[in-house]
C-alpha cells in the first residue's frame, strides 16, 4: 500500500513518555519537599517556581514568591557587581554566582544567607537559585572573632582589633564623610605595675587592670558625649592601654582626654580588701591622617610615652617634632658610630695651651671632630656620650691617642732645634675599665717615639675624684711612666681637695665658668666683675701650687681675663683669645712663627 498514514504509537514510545513524566513528577516532588530553599528563575529574572523551604526562610507562602524579581528577593539590586553577575548567569555567560546577603523577614527579623545561582541543566533557559541560612555559622564566627579581638582580662579590644581600627581610620576618606582628617592617640602605661604583680600576685594585678579598664572606659564615654564618636579604649598588652580618637579636633582635645585619664586613675582602687594607689604616664600624639601610617603613629606615641616616663612619670607629654628629631639624630649617630671609626670619619683639631707669663706656646689639646657625611662636622658633645654608652669610646680613644702622639712627634721632628710642645688627650674613665690603658699608652709612645713627658692625659674631675682600685692604679702607673695627668673641668664636680693631694695628678684645668667672670675690663665701671670670682680662683691656684700642680684656665676670651689670670698666678691659658681649635698644619704655622702670644693679641 502506497502513501503514509499515522498508525498507533509504538509501545516503546509510550514507555519512554511514561518514564519522562515519572521523572518530572519525582523531580517536582523532591524540589517541593527539599529542606534546601530553592527557586527556578526564568531568563527574565522572575521566579518561576519556589519550594516550601524558601517560603519558610522568608516567612511567607512559597506561592507568593512566584513572579517576583529574584534579584530583589535576595537583595542583589543595590550591588552593581552582584546584579551584573546575576544577569551573566541567566544569560548562560557565567557558570555560577555565589554571595552572602543579610535578608529581612516580614516580622522584622533578618537572616544571613548564602545565595547560589547556577544555569539549569540540559540547556534550558533560566537558572536554579538556592538560599542557605548561615545565621548560626555567622553568629559562631562573630563569637570567635570577639574572643580573638578582645582581651580576656579587661574585656577591652586587644592589640589586633586596635590596629585594625587604626588602619581603617587612616585609610578612610574623612573629608568626603564630613570628618576632620585628623587622628589622636593617648598611649598609656601604668607606673610601677610590675611591683603589684611581684608583691601581691597576678590575680590582684589582673583585678587592677580590669578596674583601670573600667575607669578608662568611663573617661572615653564622657569624652564621647555630644561628639560624633567615642574614643576607642584598648589594652595593647601588659599594663599598656590606648585611647584612639578618630576625627580628632586638635591637641587640646587630646590633652583634655589625657588629663581626664590621669585624674581618673589617681583615686585609690579597692580590690577585695586591697587598697591600691597608682599613677600612669601618657604619650599624646595628634596629627593629620594624610601621610600618617599606623607604624609611624605608634612610634611617635611610644617615644612620647618614654619622654613622659623620663620626665618624672605621673604625667602626660605631647609629641614634640623637634625633640624627636634630636632623638632620631642621636639614634642615627649611635647606629653609625662604630662603622664611622672604621671608615676614618674622625679627625683631630688642636687648640694651643699658652704660658701666661711669657705667651709661649707650650702645648696643645687634641680635640676630636666627626666629619659626618649627613650632619657635617660634629663636636665631641654630640657623640662622646654615645661612644661611652656603647663602648666604642675604647676604639675611638685609642685612635685619638695614637693620632695625637704621632702628630706631636712630627712637630718635634720638623723643628729639632726648638723645645718640643706637649699634646693633651682626653680620656674617658671607661677606657680605663674596658681596656689596658697603661699598655696602650706604652705601646703608642714606643711606636711613635714620643717622650712620655710630652703626653698629657685629661680626665674629668668626677672621674678622677671617684677613682679607686684599677683606675687609680692605672693613673699611678701612667704617672710613674712620666706621663702627665690633668683634671679637666676642675671645680664642677666633687672638688675633694683632700683626696686630690693623694692622686698622681700634675695639672688642673679650671672650668670656664670660673673664668667668665674675668672677661670685663676693670675700667668699665658699669660692668664691674664680682670680686668673689677672683678670690675663689686665686685661692684654687695657690692651693694647686702648694700641691705642686700647674693650673690651666679654660675659655680665656679677652685680654682682660688673661691679664687678671696672669696677675693671680695662673700658669697656662686656653681659649679663643689665643686660637680656636685648628687643623695640625695651622699649629705648624704657629710653631714656625714667633711661638709667642702678646697679652691681648689673639
Amino acid at each position: 500500500m502506497s502513501g503514509t498514514s499515522e498508525g498507533p504509537t509504538p509501545a516503546a514510545d509510550l514507555d519512554r513518555s511514561a518514564v519522562t513524566d515519572s521523572h518530572y513528577t519525582t523531580y517536582h516532588r523532591v524540589f517541593a519537599t527539599a529542606p534546601l530553599a530553592m527557586a527556578v528563575v526564568g531568563p527574565d529574572g522572575l521566579v518561576v517556581t519556589a519550594n516550601t523551604a524558601l517560603g519558610e526562610l522568608f516567612g511567607i507562602d512559597a506561592d507568593t514568591i512566584v513572579g517576583r524579581s529574584a534579584a530583589d528577593l535576595v537583595d542583589l539590586v543595590a550591588d552593581p557587581r552582584g546584579r551584573h553577575a546575576f544577569q551573566e548567569v541567566l544569560g548562560g555567560r557565567q557558570t555560577r554566582l555565589r554571595c552572602t546577603r543579610r535578608l529581612k523577614q516580614p516580622g522584622g527579623n533578618s537572616v544571613w544567607a548564602q545565595i547560589t545561582l547556577a544555569p539549569l541543566s540540559g540547556g534550558e533557559p533560566g537558572a536554579l537559585m538556592s538560599v542557605t541560612d548561615i545565621s548560626a555559622s555567622r553568629e559562631l564566627q562573630a563569637q570567635l572573632r570577639h574572643l580573638q579581638m578582645h582581651d580576656p582580662v579587661t574585656r577591652l579590644p586587644n592589640r589586633t582589633l586596635f590596629f585594625e581600627r587604626l588602619t581603617a581610620a587612616l585609610e578612610a576618606e574623612p573629608y568626603e564623610q564630613g570628618g576632620t582628617g585628623r587622628i589622636g592617640l593617648c598611649y598609656l602605661d601604668l607606673d610601677g605595675f610590675k611591683a603589684v604583680n611581684d608583691t601581691l600576685g597576678h590575680r590582684v594585678g589582673d583585678r587592677l587592670l580590669s578596674a583601670v579598664a573600667g575607669r578608662l572606659t568611663r573617661v572615653a564615654d564622657a569624652a564621647g558625649y555630644a561628639r560624633a564618636a567615642t574614643p576607642l579604649v584598648a589594652r595593647l598588652g601588659g599594663d599598656e592601654f590606648a585611647l584612639l580618637v578618630e576625627d580628632s579636633t586638635g591637641t587640646e582635645q587630646l590633652a583634655d582626654l589625657a588629663d581626664s585619664a590621669l585624674k581618673a586613675l589617681q583615686e585609690p582602687f579597692d580590690l577585695a580588701g586591697q587598697r591600691l594607689s597608682l599613677t600612669a604616664s601618657i604619650g599624646v600624639v595628634e596629627r593629620h591622617t594624610a601621610g600618617t601610617t599606623a607604624t609611624g603613629l605608634m612610634q611617635a606615641a611610644d617615644t612620647t610615652l618614654y619622654w613622659a616616663k623620663a620626665d618624672g612619670k605621673a604625667r602626660w607629654t605631647l609629641f614634640d617634632p623637634e625633640r624627636n628629631a634630636h632623638r632620631m639624630t642621636r639614634q642615627a649617630l649611635s647606629s653609625t658610630l662604630r662603622p664611622a671609626i672604621e671608615r676614618g670619619e674622625f679627625v683631630l683639631e688642636y687648640q694651643p695651651l699658652v704660658a701666661m707669663e711669657d705667651g709661649r706656646l707650650n702645648g696643645v689639646e687634641a680635640l676630636i671632630r666627626w666629619q659626618h657625611p649627613q650632619f657635617g662636622t660634629l663636636t665631641p658633645n654630640r657623640f662622646i656620650g654615645l661612644a661611652e654608652e656603647d663602648g666604642s669610646i675604647v676604639q675611638l680613644g685609642r685612635w685619638a691617642l695614637v693620632t695625637a702622639c704621632r702628630q706631636a712627634r712630627r712637630w718635634q721632628l720638623d723643628r729639632p732645634g726648638e723645645p718640643p710642645i706637649f699634646v693633651s688627650v682626653n680620656v674617658a674613665v671607661r677606657q680605663v675599665w674596658d681596656s689596658d690603658l697603661v699598655a696602650d699608652v706604652a705601646e703608642t709612645l714606643a711606636e711613635t717615639g714620643l717622650a712620655p713627658h710630652l703626653l698629657q692625659l685629661e680626665l674629668t674631675e668626677s672621674a678622677v675624684m671617684g677613682s679607686a682600685g684599677r683606675p687609680l692604679q692605672a693613673l699611678q702607673a701612667l704617672s710613674d711612666m712620666g706621663v702627665r695627668i690633668a683634671i679637666d673641668d676642675f671645680g664642677t664636680g666633687y672638688s675633694n681637695l683632700a683626696y686630690l693631694s693623694r692622686l698622681p695628678v700634675s695639672a688642673l684645668k679650671l672650668d670656664g665658668s670660673f673664668v667668665r667672670g674675668f672677661q670685663y675690663e676693670e675700667a668699665a665701671r658699669d660692668t664691674m666683675p664680682n670680686p668673689a670670682d677672683e678670690v675663689v680662683v686665686e685661692a684654687m691656684i695657690q692651693l694647686a701650687h702648694r700641691l705642686g700642680l700647674t693650673v690651666t684656665a679654660e675659655c680665656v676670651e679677652t685680654s682682660a681675663q688673661a691679664s687678671r689670670l696672669r696677675r693671680i698666678g695662673c700658669d697656662t691659658g686656653q681659649g679663643w683669645l689665643y686660637s680656636r681649635p685648628v687643623p695640625p698644619d695651622r699649629i705648624s704655622e704657629l710653631l714656625g712663627a714667633a711661638r709667642t702670644y702678646a697679652v691681648g693679641n689673639p
